[in-house]
């Protein structure tokens, strides 16, 4: 069974994947729409799913309050980013601009959480809450993926 931490880095390497595959587009290419759609799509399940069964267990916690609220903030950062992306023109420079930025948010996020937040939250779950919050985290996912 996997750990919260194993299914959310999952989860962060196909954010990573998109972003990059995002930013190799061109113009207002097919590809673009799409890969964009499936961006956005991927971070806002992710984030609702992280916040619901990652981040609400830690907030009560003293050690992770803090860095709980952080990342939520980023989460909210990444969302006002994506909303630039969509108001801009697919073609236009400002879109990859605004498409680089939210990358760089979601990669600094990412790294956040990977290098500092799991290290912590790892001495705050329980073995048994690393493996039943993996379960929610990956259900969660999977219903907002069918959707």
């Amino acid at each position: 069974m996997k750990t919260i931490f194993e299914a959310i880095r999952e989860d962060h390497d196909i954010q990573r994947d998109l972003c990059k595959r995002v930013l190799d587009t061109s113009g207002k290419s097919k590809d673009r729409k799409q890969l964009f759609e499936a961006l956005k799509s991927e971070l806002i399940h992710h984030e609702d799913a992280e916040e619901r069964h990652f981040y609400s267990p830690l907030i009560h916690n003293d050690m992770m309050q803090e860095h709980a609220r952080h990342g939520i903030a980023e989460h909210h950062e990444i969302d006002e980013l994506i909303e630039k992306v969509e108001e801009a023109e697919m073609d236009s420079p400002a879109w990859l601009t605004y498409a680089k930025q939210l990358c760089d948010k979601v990669h600094h996020h990412l790294e956040d959480e990977e290098k500092s937040f799991f290290q912590l939250a790892g001495k705050v779950f329980t073995e048994k809450q690393k493996t039943d919050l993996s379960k929610a985290y990956q259900e969660s996912m999977k219903e907002r993926r069918t959707k």
